[in-house]
Order: C-alpha cells, then structure tokens, then sequence
C-alpha cells in the first residue's frame, strides 16, 4: 500500500471539505448543539451529561455514515473513482484515504463533546475509545451504502433511513420498551449504554457480539456493492 497515495486523498477530500459548507456544518452541528444545551438547560434530576450522551450517539449514527456514503457515491456518480482506479490507485488506499479523513474529523467532534462533558484522565479516554469504536462501524456502514448506490440521489435516500434509525432509536427506546428491545441489536445502543456507564463499564458477551454483528453485516454490504460497481 502506498502511504503517499493515501495521504493524497486524504488532503484531496479536506480540502473539499473545507468548500463544501454542507458537509463542514454536518461535522461541527452536533457538537455544537451539545454545547449548547448542556451549559444552557438544567432539569431537576438529569441525568449526567445527559446532552452530551445524547448528541453524541446521534452524530456516531449520523455524520461518519452519510459523510462515507455521500463522498463515494459521489466520486462513483463523476467516475472519479474509477479514474483514481485506473490511475493505479488501489481501492484500499482510496478507501483508506477518505476513511481516515472522516475518522480525524469525527473524532476532533468527539474532544468537543469530552470536554464539554468534563471527563477527566481515564474518563477521557473511554469516552474517546466508545466514539472511536462507534465512528468506524459508521464509517463502514456508509462506505457499504456509497458503494451500493447507484448516484448520490439513492445514496441519500438510503442514507436517511438508516441514519434515522441508527441515531434516534436510542433516544426513542428511553421512553419505549417495544422499540428498546430492537434498538438493543444496534451498534450505537450499546455503544449509548456504554457512555451512560462511563467509571462503572461493563463488558458482556452479548454486547461484543451485537457489536461485531454489526461490523460484518457492514463489512458485507461493503464488500457486495464492491463487487456490484466492479472496483474489484
């Protein structure tokens, strides 16, 4: 693998970043909301950091997949990719490239939403560690979504529904036991659990198995619309 290639993309996709103002506020919105309403709202008995959670389990399910999704499908909808391909640059190292672009940004998200927390030492790094582990499910999960697509108008048709699903239903099974009991098989549930849980973590069996479960299925669909858009 060429480092040098992969560096390449990486600063080829900052710098669209930068121009694109519509996927630079999907980086920043959530962390600055969390801001906001963790330092402006007080309600008697909440639970610690409840807004911090909250945000912080919506942008894990939302920004790294539709930012995935969106920049593949479209580099595939311009051939861009195709032409990288061709240039004998590897799908790996492009997919690498953006992948780790989006990590870097996500994760400078994930500081924010420490800080505001106030998690201090090896609170600190949990919660980065829960984000992290959380970011690149996502980041799978859109790259199989990007790569599926046929243009950016199905991308994002997709996207939206599964991002609906994989950010508010956590939210949704705090007041719903029937939408608990399925919210429970997703990746950012149990990762939900887990930074309600900083200090005093625990970690079950079925927890990792949920969690790898979903990497796979991610990992599947990925390796399917590979194939389909022939990449390979």
């Amino acid at each position: 693998m060429n480092m040098k290639k992969v560096a390449a993309i990486f600063r080829k996709q900052l710098k669209d970043t930068l121009k694109n103002k519509e996927v630079l506020i999907q980086f920043i919105m959530f962390p600055v909301i969390a801001t906001i309403m963790q330092n402006s709202i007080r309600i008697e008995d909440m639970p610690r950091n409840y807004f911090v959670i909250l945000f912080a389990t919506m942008y894990i399910g939302m920004s790294p997949l539709t930012s995935t999704a969106s920049i593949l499908a479209e580099e595939k909808e311009k051939n861009t990719l195709r032409v990288l391909l061709m240039s004998n640059v590897k799908a790996s190292e492009y997919l690498l490239g953006v992948g780790s672009y989006i990590f870097l940004i996500c994760m400078l998200g994930s500081v924010i939403f420490a800080v505001v927390g106030q998690y201090r030492g090896i609170e600190f790094v949990l919660f980065l560690s829960i984000m992290a582990l959380g970011i690149l499910i996502s980041i799978l999960i859109g790259a199989g979504i990007g790569t599926l697509s046929k243009n950016q108008m199905s991308a994002t048709s997709v996207t939206v529904i599964v991002m609906l699903i994989f950010s508010f239903l956590p939210m949704i099974a705090m007041f719903n036991e029937g939408v608990a009991k399925v919210s429970r098989f997703t990746f950012s549930q149990q990762l939900n659990d887990w930074l309600k849980g900083i200090g005093t973590i625990s970690i079950h069996v079925d927890t990792i198995g949920i969690l790898l479960l979903n990497m796979i299925v991610a990992l599947l669909i990925f390796v399917l619309g590979y194939r389909r858009c022939k990449l390979a």
